[in-house]
């Protein structure tokens, strides 16, 4: 009896701890995986979190076990330029710790991401042929867009409204898109480009167009980052690979090589690892514990139990208003 109703309160404080997980604090106009966050909606869920939270390092919050309620971390995936630009100085303004987990991608520096090149092209772009026909790994791929070749205004309120990972497509370009994501997303870096390239000719757009505001951080406002004592640097991968679909040898590269060259540039050792998309498997685990890395992390929406210290959850925050945070956040906790 004693022992169960030590356990209880045990594993009610336990459940108290949580770390929440940012990618963007920007306002695109097309957001179908709910990435970003508004600069103004930020700053107001920081306000919850100060009246409501004691907000910790995420080193703190690992390091004390989770033995005390109501402590949360935040963290940041991808390494996207506004977090230097917009979320450093909300953090800064309200003295919040945060932990940014960027990919390296030492080849591909200041570039966007292969699914934001992808989503533009294939969602937002005016004309596109009326059929899509390739040949991706073996695989004859053909598509037909029938009626929309042009983006109509129709169309693209569509897009702007969709939620990919929660509901179907709505519009042909949608579909097109998202079976282009679940090919693209398995297959290597330099494979990934390879058909990507193929996909912006196919567009007649043989080069993609930079976006700044979708860009990644270069090392140079990386290191400003690091420089401020709030904010902490974690391992994110060199080319955000999905891990589980490939090997050990691949995925162990993978993590070596962004966590050698996040510490050749920062000078620091780099502790945490986020696995890109949450995408784990057991050699995974085996490869962040081989590594000796204090902890992982994944996109698994649970409360901190440090006895899986690498397959520790996050909870993604969209872009809420403070009042529909706040009511979030009550829910998250129970």
């Amino acid at each position: 009896m004693a022992l169960r109703l030590f356990n209880k309160l045990k594993n009610t404080v336990l459940q108290k701890s949580m770390v929440l997980l940012y990618h963007r604090i920007a306002e695109p106009e097309v957001d179908i995986w709910d990435l970003s966050v508004s600069p103004d909606r930020f700053e107001q869920q920081l306000q919850v979190l100060k009246k409501r939270m004691k907000i910790v390092s995420l080193q703190e919050l690992i390091r004390t076990k989770s033995l005390f309620k109501n402590r949360v971390a935040i963290t940041f995936d991808d390494g996207y330029i506004d977090n230097y630009k917009m979320a450093k100085p909300i953090l800064e303004k309200y003295e919040i710790p945060a932990t940014f987990f960027v990919t390296s991608r030492q080849d591909q520096c200041e570039c966007e991401y292969w699914w934001d090149i992808l989503e533009n092209c294939i969602l937002s772009t005016e004309y596109l042929p009326p059929v899509f026909n390739m040949d991706i790994e073996g695989k004859e791929f053909e598509f037909s867009l029938e009626g929309e070749t042009c983006l109509t205004i129709d169309i693209f309120q569509l897009h702007k409204k969709w939620k990919a990972y929660v509901e179907d497509p709505p519009t042909l370009r949608a579909k097109l898109y998202n079976q282009l994501w679940l090919m693209l997303k398995v297959l290597p870096f330099n494979e990934q480009h390879f058909y990507l390239k193929k996909i912006l000719e196919w567009a007649h757009a043989a080069e993609a167009i930079i976006r700044s505001d979708y860009r990644t951080m270069s090392a140079k406002e990386l290191k400003q980052l690091a420089n401020c004592r709030l904010f902490t640097i974690g391992s994110h991968t060199v080319h955000h690979p999905s891990l589980a679909q490939h090997g050990a040898d691949f995925q162990k590269r993978e993590i070596i090589e962004n966590r050698k060259y996040l510490e050749e540039i920062l000078g620091c050792k780099i502790r945490f690892l986020a696995y890109p998309y949450g995408n784990y498997n057991e050699e995974t685990l085996i490869i962040a514990r081989n590594l000796d890395f204090d902890a992982a992390f994944t996109t698994e929406e649970r409360m901190i139990n440090t006895s899986a210290i690498y397959q520790l959850g996050r909870f993604q925050v969209k872009n809420l208003t403070g009042t529909e945070f706040s009511n979030q956040l009550e829910n998250w906790l129970h």
